[in-house]
């Protein structure tokens, strides 16, 4: 493994990073700084990109699509092999950079290195897997002796925004698939944690990759509006806030994919194929780790009257317990949010539900940028906490009678990534699946849980299209027939 030449910045990181233009990477300036999100300190200084370089990389990345799509699908393989093998030798500087950069608990950051490493995983396997079909074309008397087939071809130069939550494997959803489909790209992360992403760059400037295949560059939003507008720029995949909905109406004539959150439900029916024991266990988890900063967070619970007072106490105490404090020490289980804006956000949102009739059971209490776990009954169902996205670790709890009751509950948002369901009756899980407004349902189990090869994405205001190595691949790849007369008969 090769060693670091760059001095580190106390704990781990480097004392700066550059961005990567057209593979190569470019000590532009420091102009960035990068907070240690437990300390509120510098941790290190990033490259920030002006609207000149972000130009030059949609140039590069354009220049490059032919021989990016030409680059062999064995070759694309071994790059991304090379990523896997590179992260597993880079494993805790990559969770220690997570947890410095995003605040995020060691624990979860070596989850998310595992994950980062399984996606690209996924992404060697698919860069060889053929992708088309054969097409049955005599149909007709008019047209026997004809043949089709279809390929899958790169769509070009894909333009990525990234936020903050998920500093590795939200890129890796996007840069993996972008590789094994044979797209070059240009990412934008999140200035608030781009040191995850600007190492993937390092690892990738290490590969035979044909220059010009990526640039990964911190910006403005003013910046990267070039990666929305470009007519150069063939897909735009962005991860963020509501504000997608704005960037795909700037978008023009591209292809656009949106993952734009959520407001998580889960169900506990009077029969929840679990003990609550192990129930309480995975809503914990789902509602509280990284501090609920996922789309996918556990935020609203509903469960059958016939439980709902055993669960609501061992629910609340578990949730007593959690210990809240530094992310680099093992027993922390709920770090800092990724800014104190973000904490104050939620923290009034809670006193506005309260003073609606909203009833604390835990938590609720605020210092800085740590928000303690928090639970609440009762809330107002016009409350931003029960109609938007809390991004927080903070869960609602409310009884239900009927499980048709619980499904209305649960389609009663403007948002429908995931949810879970827990029951022990096949029917129910049946009838989730049927009438659950949602991109996902996950039964017995919270909506949390992921596996990055699977589908994953959301309808209503969550988003459109998929990720998923091979469903993203499909949003990357475009469709190209090929119809043969046979000219015997």
């Amino acid at each position: 493994m090769p060693k670091d030449k760059n001095k580190r910045a106390g704990k781990g990181l480097k004392s700066s990073y550059p961005y990567y233009l057209a593979n190569r990477p470019v000590a532009a300036n420091t102009d960035l700084d990068v907070l240690d999100k437990y300390s509120g300190k510098r941790a290190t200084r990033v490259a920030l990109a002006d609207g000149a370089a972000v130009r030059k990389a949609i140039v590069a990345g354009y220049q490059a699509r032919e021989a990016v799509a030409a680059f062999p699908p064995d070759a694309r393989r071994d790059v991304l092999e090379h990523c896997v093998q590179r992260f597993t030798e880079r494993f805790d500087e990559l969770a220690l950079a997570l947890c410095i950069e995003a605040g995020k608990p060691i624990r979860d950051a070596r989850g998310e290195v595992t994950r980062l490493i399984d996606t690209f995983r996924i992404a060697a396997g698919e860069a060889t897997r053929p992708g088309g079909e054969v097409v049955e074309l005599q149909i007709s008397p008019r047209t026997r002796g004809y043949r089709g087939m279809v390929k899958r071809v790169p769509v070009g130069l894909c333009g990525f925004i990234t936020p903050f939550n998920f500093p590795l494997n939200l890129v890796a959803h996007k840069v993996a698939p972008a590789i094994a489909a044979g797209c070059p790209f240009v990412l934008k992360p999140s200035e608030k944690t781009p040191i995850g992403a600007l190492i993937i760059g390092e690892i990738l400037a290490e590969t035979d990759l044909p220059k010009g295949a990526f640039s990964i560059m911190a910006c403005s939003n003013d910046d990267a509006a070039q990666l929305v507008e470009d007519e150069r720029v063939a897909l735009l995949s962005f991860t963020g806030g509501l504000v997608g909905w704005d960037l795909k109406a700037r978008a023009g004539r591209k292809k656009v994919t949106l993952e734009l959150g959520g407001n998580a439900a889960c169900i506990i029916d009077d029969e929840p194929g679990a003990s609550l024991d192990h129930v309480v266990e995975r809503l914990v988890f789902g509602a509280y780790y990284q501090s609920g900063q996922s789309c996918i967070s556990v935020q609203r619970i509903y469960a059958h009257a016939a439980v709902y007072d055993r669960l609501r106490k061992k629910l609340r105490a578990a949730v007593a317990k959690l210990r809240m404090g530094d992310p680099r020490e093992e027993s922390t289980f709920i770090g800092p949010m990724i800014d104190e804006k973000a904490a104050q956000r939620i923290e009034s949102w809670i006193a506005a539900a309260r003073k609606g009739g909203a009833k604390r059971l835990a938590g609720g209490d605020r210092a800085g940028n740590m928000m303690s776990a928090t639970l609440l009954e009762n809330l107002p169902r016009d409350s931003d906490l029960y109609r938007k996205e809390a991004f927080a670790p903070v869960a609602i709890m409310e009884p239900f009678d009927d499980f048709e009751q619980a499904l209305d509950k649960v389609n009663d948002s403007d948002f429908g990534l995931q949810a879970g369901v827990f029951t022990g009756r096949l029917d129910h899980a049946m009838r989730a699946w049927d009438r659950l407004e949602v991109g996902g349902v996950i039964v017995g189990d919270v909506p949390s849980f992921r596996v990055d090869n699977m589908p994953y994405g959301g309808v209503k205001q969550s988003g459109l299209g998929r990720e998923g190595v091979r469903y993203a691949m499909d949003d990357m790849t475009e469709q190209r027939l090929l119809v043969i007369r046979d000219p015997v008969g």
